[in-house]
């Protein structure tokens, strides 16, 4: 890493490779190569590999929603016709594609499209609909549920294909031609991204926490975005290390008291991110524990791993996996409640929550209280609802903290 980049803190490293990602593809338009639009848990290797310029609506549309553009950019879209019940990233993708402006993330249209359904099978008939509204060729990966808890040798063997087809669809629409020494350079970028990302959410183990959940949904961006670059390592370990170095001293970007530790579960209310952290901060709730951040960290040695790797994201794995994943999480960043988000525009996710909140309240002996929302539309958030939740939750830890005593 360069001397004057080692100087700067993690979170401004990783804010300025978020932008060139948006300035590579704005300039690669210019010179007339072509730019695809790729989900967030599409191998990002592959176009990578190739020197392709990528960029992610799911990213461009939370950027869009956290900067209150997503209202305006949903009805957009239900003014075309989509119904206000779907996801409201694939709206805000939708109107974007159309050719809804939006200053807030700005991004140029594609040229193709790489999907995976891993995230959810909504993501196929969004990328369809842009494939038929733009007119070009989209790439798709498709992931079959994981019914047990790893991955058969059959649905590897099944990927594979899938990933050599796509290689030779990107072959053709970009005319360049697949090496294989620059994948293998791209997949050691992207394990030790992974690794550095997992690290530094792993920090959250810590009483008192060097951080806070809400940190880690800051830096998502660079994960989803970049994860296949060497500077996105760099920046990652550089954050991972501030965040050992303030357990060392004492520090934390939590300013707030800790009086207790909770899971958030799900996606962010990005249009209503303030209204979410501030009871939590008047309380001395601290967000230790999240899962959405960590989903992200795909780890593995060889090509098999690979695709066994991208089989687990949240709503592609069994309930038992699920369970034990965020049990896990609970019990190594000690929460004492969770607090879960029945988010609207991701009904997978947000479907099997009552059992999870079961199962917490079983094995974990945890307070658990849900509220609805919306990752991106705001219409679909009430703060007074929230409000009375968050202080339900405090009341029952309260509880359990004078049980204890």
């Amino acid at each position: 890493m360069p001397e004057e980049a080692q100087k700067k803190e993690a979170k401004e490293l990783l804010r300025e490779i978020v932008d060139r990602v948006y300035q590579n593809a704005w300039d690669a338009k210019k010179r007339g190569e072509p730019v695809g639009w790729s989900s967030s848990k599409f191998p990002a290797e592959i176009a990578e590999a190739m020197g392709l310029a990528v960029c992610y609506p799911e990213n461009q549309a939370a950027g869009v929603s956290a900067k209150h553009g997503g209202q305006r950019m949903c009805e957009y879209a239900e003014s075309l016709g989509y119904s206000n019940d779907i996801c409201g990233y694939a709206r805000i993708s939708l109107a974007y594609a159309a050719g809804a402006p939006s200053d807030e993330r700005p991004m140029p249209q594609p040229d193709f499209l790489l999907c995976c359904n891993n995230i959810c099978n909504c993501m196929t008939k969004w990328y369809e609909n842009i494939a038929r509204m733009r007119k070009i060729p989209l790439i798709m990966v498709d992931v079959p549920y994981n019914n047990e808890q790893t991955p058969s040798d059959e649905t590897v063997s099944y990927l594979k294909g899938q990933f050599m087809d796509a290689i030779h669809h990107l072959e053709k629409i970009s005319g360049k031609r697949w090496d294989e020494k620059k994948f293998e350079e791209v997949c050691a970028n992207a394990n030790r991204s992974a690794q550095a990302w997992l690290r530094a959410c792993s920090y959250c183990q810590y009483k008192p926490s060097p951080l806070s959940g809400f940190d880690l949904f800051n830096h998502m961006a660079d994960i989803v975005t970049a994860r296949s670059k060497p500077e996105t390592a760099a920046a990652f370990e550089a954050l991972a290390d501030e965040y050992e170095k303030s357990v060392k001293e004492g520090k934390s970007t939590w300013k707030y008291d800790e009086n207790y530790r909770i899971m958030f579960e799900g996606i962010p209310c990005w249009p209503n991110l303030k209204t979410l952290f501030n009871p939590l901060k008047n309380h001395g709730i601290n967000v230790t524990a999240v899962v959405y951040a960590p989903a992200f960290g795909f780890v593995y040695k060889n090509l098999d791993e690979m695709m066994r790797a991208y089989c687990k994201a949240p709503n592609s794995i069994c309930i038992e996996t699920g369970v034990d994943w965020r049990e896990g999480i609970c019990r190594e960043n000690k929460v004492d409640g969770a607090l879960v988000h029945y988010n609207r525009s991701c009904k997978p996710w947000s479907g099997y929550m009552f059992e999870m909140q079961r199962r917490w309240n079983k094995d974990l002996g945890i307070p658990v209280v849900g509220f609805d929302g919306d990752q991106a539309d705001p219409r679909n958030f009430s703060e007074a609802q929230y409000l009375t939740r968050v202080e339900g939750l405090y009341e029952l830890m309260e509880e359990n903290k004078k049980k204890r005593a």
